[in-house]
């Protein structure tokens, strides 16, 4: 009797994690086998979803550059989906791989993401970034006014003679629609904003004042530092 006792309870699964279930692949009556090797009967998946894993691979670039932040475990992790234009969700840096891929030359990492509505579900895509955690005062103007001049990256100006001078500059991030620029530019020089295709170097202009502002949003006093967007998939 308690054989059967022991076989009548074994009859019973109970799923070791709460999550979603995904449906049925037998129905009653069915003969199953048991096990865990390829033998064994599929009966159904389940994946937990809050909270979710987001695995990223960076760049070795991105990864000197963490690094020099002393950016780790516990770094802020901002993520957009596929179809949003902001960074909608937030999760932590978990795990860092232990050296980088020799072929491909990025290194492997993971972040903890809250999912409380289970809105999102393993398999899907995202865009991250990684925020340094403190911020830095930086020149702002419109990535529209930004030359390309091979390698070299340019801004005109507008000298006191009202000529036309280009500046290279080093580039930082987009932040609400504009271009932080981290070095080359001065608070007091006068960029043109608009007609740049129109500016040619050493040609005299007439500026006139403009304003330089995201379109929807008023420009931030600082402007929280972050690494160039890398790309990730969720995993249960």
């Amino acid at each position: 009797m308690r054989s059967r006792s022991l076989d009548v309870e074994f009859t019973t699964v109970r799923a070791p994690i709460s999550g979603h279930i995904s449906d049925r692949r037998v129905d009653p009556g069915n003969l199953v086998a048991a096990g865990d090797g390829p033998a064994a009967t599929l009966l159904t998946t389940i994946d937990a979803t809050d909270p979710l894993y987001f695995t990223f691979e960076g760049s070795e670039g991105m990864f000197l550059k963490a690094k020099r932040e002393g950016l780790g475990n516990g770094a802020a992790v901002d993520i957009k989906l596929q179809d949003e234009s902001t960074f909608t969700r937030h999760g932590k840096l978990d795990f860092t791989d232990n050296g980088l891929d020799p072929k491909s030359g990025t290194i492997r990492a993971r972040a903890v993401v809250a999912n409380p509505d289970n809105f999102l579900a393993p398999g899907m895509f995202g865009n991250m970034r990684m925020a340094t955690g403190g911020t830095e005062n930086a020149l702002l103007v419109p990535d529209t006014a930004v030359q390309a001049d091979q390698t070299r990256k340019l801004l005109l100006v507008v000298g006191k003679d009202g000529a036309v001078v280009p500046k290279e500059v080093e580039l930082g991030p987009l932040v609400d629609g504009l271009r932080v620029i981290r070095s080359g530019l001065a608070p007091t020089d006068r960029v043109i904003i608009e007609g740049t295709q129109m500016a040619i170097p050493g040609s005299k202009v007439k500026p006139r004042p403009g304003r330089i502002a995201p379109p929807r949003a008023q420009i931030p006093a600082a402007v929280a530092a972050a690494t160039p967007p890398g790309e990730g998939t969720f995993a249960n």
